[in-house]
């Protein structure tokens, strides 16, 4: 991207004799309206991310108390992670905001890290939680079969590799020239899995049984159904975000060029895929009562 491109102006005045040691992040931090809109979307974060993470974590410090390990599924234990990680990108936002308006640029980069390092965390969790579903409905003997420590030994594998993994990606996020390679085959990848899982799950929910020659929607296994659901869930929202990141680059490779304001608007996108699993956790522990019994 040219600087020709960058067609917001500093927040700082005194940033523009320092526009050229500026990297392009930085420059679209600093720069009004985007660092607005990232103060808008901070201030979103904080206001729904908190409230929805303090509930879970108790539930999880409740669970942990009064079950076994074996009793806990592995989609809970995914969703206390992500717990974790939505509230390390909180941190990096406020990091950022301060950093911004008190023009410390190494503040900027370290908020921004951990904020990236928790997006692509939590798209990492949502693979997990959508393999263990898928693994419920259509492979129910091996689901079964790692109920027990050994599919603990590897769910807590995976959950490591997860972490170390979104460490590594955060790290390769710091090289521009990468940024949108990564983002591009990450979210084609993450479509691609998720788009076959979910399709695997509803062919086995559509598909008659024995001796049946149309589909009973009665027999249908509520359990699979809400398996099936929150598949879409997460399929719908990384859809999402993959469409606006089509959106973006071809904005980069357009003779224009993107703006910053374009570049900063992106991250807006990423909010239904931090809230989605939080929700529907919520909603399974019967948390949502009123909105539940509405509904029914």
């Amino acid at each position: 991207m040219s600087p020709d491109s960058l067609n917001d102006y500093f927040l700082h005045p005194n940033l523009s004799s320092i526009n050229s040691n500026l990297p392009l992040a930085l420059k679209c931090f600093v720069s009004s309206p985007s660092s607005l809109i990232f103060t808008t979307f901070s201030f979103t974060n904080v206001f729904l991310i908190v409230p929805l993470s303090i509930p879970i974590i108790f539930h999880g410090i409740q669970q942990k108390r009064t079950n076994s390990p074996t009793a806990t599924s592995h989609s809970d234990i995914f969703t206390y992670h992500m717990t974790i990680l939505s509230l390390i990108g909180v941190f990096g936002c406020i990091l950022c905001c301060l950093g911004i308006y008190s023009v410390h640029f190494n503040t900027v980069q370290a908020g921004f890290n951990l904020y990236a390092f928790t997006v692509y965390g939590e798209v990492f969790f949502q693979y997990l939680t959508c393999v263990e579903r898928y693994l419920a409905v259509v492979h129910p003997i091996t689901y079964l079969s790692l109920r027990n420590e050994r599919g603990i030994m590897i769910r807590n594998i995976s959950i490591g590799c997860i972490w170390m993994l979104s460490l590594i990606v955060m790290g390769l996020m710091m090289i521009q020239e990468l940024v949108i390679i990564l983002n591009f085959f990450l979210g084609l990848l993450s479509v691609t899995i998720i788009c076959y899982l979910t399709f695997s799950v509803l062919y086995i929910l559509i598909r008659p049984g024995p001796g049946e020659q149309g589909v009973n929607r009665e027999r249908f296994d509520q359990s699979k159904l809400r398996a099936f659901y929150t598949m879409v869930a997460i399929l719908g929202v990384l859809l999402l975000r993959f469409s606006w990141g089509i959106y973006w680059i071809s904005l980069f490779l357009s003779n224009e060029g993107a703006s910053c304001t374009a570049m900063i608007s992106g991250v807006w996108f990423n909010l239904p895929c931090t809230l989605v699993l939080p929700v529907l956790f919520l909603y399974k522990a019967g948390k949502f009562v009123f909105f539940k019994n509405e509904i029914q």
